[in-house]
């Protein structure tokens, strides 16, 4: 992977569906689903959370709190790993959520790789904004966006000329970007890896 594309977790949520806490230290197949995502992600280097960072100390990566005050949303967390990319004279940043255990594991190299200023992955006509590719050279037009309140992704990647780039869905159809929100979501993933219906 370019040395000039950094991946960035974003774990910046409130998981209020799983009644709170950080999903991404919930236990997947004996190992935290933030490990798994880091895994597949293959170019991480840092982590878009709130809090206490010590937390995720043993992962190794750089944890980023939002900027923006009052949890602005995934736009925050995008905004400070482009921050923390252009302090360190890197042009792109590739995102994915923490919560997403089985996206493919080209993702990051499929969305680098497009011309476009933002590039985010699809599967089967859906879009999934927060698995995407950002110039971090458009960071302060984030930024004014966020002040000004835009919360929707979808919506402020369009505006940027967003590309999509499709990526096939897994064994017998499944949704290579299905994201754990509750308990039973985690049963689901757990019952995915061990290869059970």
């Amino acid at each position: 992977m370019d040395g000039n594309i950094a991946g960035i977790v974003l774990a910046g949520g409130q998981s209020r569906r799983m009644g709170g806490g950080d999903k991404g230290l919930l236990d997947l197949g004996g190992q935290p689903l933030i490990g798994h995502v880091i895994a597949r992600l293959g170019c991480a280097r840092a982590i878009s959370a709130n809090g206490d960072p010590a937390r995720y100390a043993g992962f190794g990566l750089a944890v980023l709190p939002d900027s923006i005050a009052d949890w602005p949303g995934p736009l925050a967390g995008v905004l400070a790993g482009m921050d923390w990319a252009a302090a360190r004279g890197i042009a792109r940043i590739v995102t994915a959520a923490a919560d997403t255990p089985f996206f493919p594991p080209d993702l990051a190299g499929r969305l680098a790789g497009t011309q476009a200023p933002v590039a985010m992955a699809t599967c089967g006509g859906q879009d999934h904004p927060a698995f995407a590719a950002w110039d971090v050279e458009l960071r302060e037009d984030l930024r004014a966006a966020l002040l000004a309140g835009t919360r929707r992704m979808r919506g402020w990647m369009d505006a940027q000329g967003a590309a999509r780039v499709e990526f096939p869905a897994g064994p017998a159809g499944a949704d290579p970007f299905f994201n754990i929100n509750t308990p039973a979501d985690l049963e689901t993933a757990r019952a995915m890896l061990a290869g059970t219906p």
